[in-house]
């Protein structure tokens, strides 16, 4: 063999021998990383070639699966209630992907999930058959909360304070899941995305506001197990008005005739009195305050439920006057619906936070349990004496106070209004919020809600927590503790 020919055949050689190397690569490293990017087509059409698993509340699905008409993608998802459940569900979208329960399950609900397959499924690559989603939802608490709420911005939770199961998770405005699920929804989808009203935000998990007095709960029991205060009925030493701390600004209070000077803490969150709660920040300092906000769950950058919660916030690096007004929940303090639900659950839960949950197992085709989560783990958030202290508190609160509208016959009820300055200078509508519990004696049934109004177009001088958030509330624990 001539040189020429020898070196033809050793280039060849390795060029035959760099394309099999290239290959072994792709199919040995990089196929998985093709395989699961989101350009692959083939991803969506073996995620919609069968019927997709369902979203179960109490029993029935509030999911499922449409048979579609032409095109490589056999089946795209549909809601039965899809406006009642979003808050809960999410969508799963043929074109724009999947979020909440769909998007963090969604390897269950198309039936990819490995704990799905059998060995033999394993080695032949067959698609099992999906899996679903079991929830705590109690469907008369969801309901009672989406109509009860009707046509006003805002949001609600409701919790079971001994198991931490959340009962009911509605935000408003709200939408139909199907109308984006397909793959030609695309007007519908720039419709929700372009709204002002924001219907695609959970306002219940995902957008933190001022939560005003509500926060007034997190300060008193700050003041008690610090020992500023022996009860909630020991008279505090609280000017009215309060000058802001290294300011010549005073903080007053809505009603100029309550009795807040020098009140007890059982006064001060029956009239919501600004200038105790304010002082009481600032006698405490920031300090202790925050570490009582985040024991809470304030500063918790990774509540899951499992859908994840956007933090709710208790600020740091303040000045006096700032830390005073953190005390009446205003300055940078910022909460989810969620996260003051959990505080009222706490206080009625002998000063127990059961583990916020709204999935309580991941099951097969067959019924068995993939995944469960349980009911009832508790974390001692303050003592049973300071709980139950404020739980007395609360109740006044309902029977004399400014949460009137919560009361329910035949049922222990203690809640917290709350109205929060919006804009600069308070120049736009405020926030109405409205936290409470409810025990019913004879059955054992509890329930703890939070309710935020953000905007219900009512005239600024007809916004309050009572007036707009307590009848949600209100609804709400009736419908639990039936």
């Amino acid at each position: 063999m001539n040189k020429t020919i020898r070196r033809a055949s050793v280039f060849s050689l390795l060029l035959v021998l760099a394309l099999l190397g290239r290959a072994t690569w792709v199919q040995a490293y990089e196929g998985k990383a093709l395989a699961d990017d989101k350009k692959n087509r083939r991803n969506v059409i073996a995620q919609y070639a069968q019927p997709l698993g369902n979203i179960i509340v109490v029993g029935s699905p509030v999911t499922g699966s449409k048979r579609t008409e032409g095109g490589d993608l056999a089946y795209k998802r549909d809601y039965t209630d899809g406006k009642l459940y979003a808050a809960v569900t999410g969508y799963s979208s043929q074109a724009y992907g999947a979020n909440q329960l769909e998007g963090i399950y969604s390897d269950v609900l198309d039936g990819t999930d490995t704990r799905l397959k059998n060995p033999l499924d394993a080695l032949t690559g067959k698609q099992q058959e999906p899996g679903d989603v079991v929830t705590t939802i109690d469907p008369a608490v969801q309901k009672a909360a989406y109509q009860a709420l009707g046509n006003k911005k805002g949001a609600a939770v409701a919790i079971d304070p001994k198991t931490g199961r959340i009962l009911g998770m509605v935000s408003t405005p709200s939408y139909d899941p199907s109308t984006i699920a397909g793959m030609t929804d695309g007007s519908t989808w720039k419709q929700l995305t372009d709204d002002k009203d924001k219907p695609l935000v959970n306002r219940a998990l995902r957008q933190p506001l001022p939560p005003g007095s509500t926060f007034k709960l997190v300060v008193a029991a700050a003041a008690l197990e610090n020992g500023l205060y022996g009860s909630v009925d020991t008279a505090t030493n609280s000017p009215n008005p309060y000058k802001l701390p290294g300011s010549t600004r005073y903080l007053e209070n809505e009603n100029p005739s309550a009795p807040c000077e020098n009140a007890t803490l059982r006064t001060a969150l029956q009239y919501s009195c600004n200038n105790v709660f304010a002082k009481i920040a600032v006698d405490l300092g920031q300090d202790k305050v925050k570490a009582m906000a985040e024991k809470f769950g304030f500063n918790d950058k990774e509540q899951d439920v499992p859908v994840r919660a956007y933090p709710s916030v208790y600020p740091s690096d303040m000045d006096k006057a700032q830390t005073a007004l953190t005390g009446i929940g205003q300055f940078d303090v910022t909460a989810t619906p969620l996260q003051i639900a959990m505080v009222s659950a706490a206080i009625a839960n002998d000063g127990l936070m059961a583990s916020p949950h709204m999935v309580s197992k991941v099951v097969d085709s067959d019924g068995d349990a993939l995944e469960t989560f349980d009911d009832g783990e508790t974390e001692r958030i303050v003592s049973s004496s300071t709980a139950k202290q404020l739980r007395s508190a609360m109740v006044t609160v309902v029977d004399k106070g400014t949460g009137s509208n919560a009361a329910i016959s035949g049922a222990e009820v203690g809640g917290k209004t709350g109205t929060a300055q919006h804009g600069e200078n308070n120049s736009k509508t405020p926030y109405a919020w409205f936290t409470s519990y409810a025990k019913d004696p004879s059955t054992g049934k509890e329930v703890a809600v939070a309710v935020l109004i953000e905007d219900s177009g009512a005239a600024r001088s007809e916004v309050s927590g009572n007036g707009l958030a307590a009848p949600v509330a209100e609804k709400m624990m009736r419908a639990a503790l039936k």
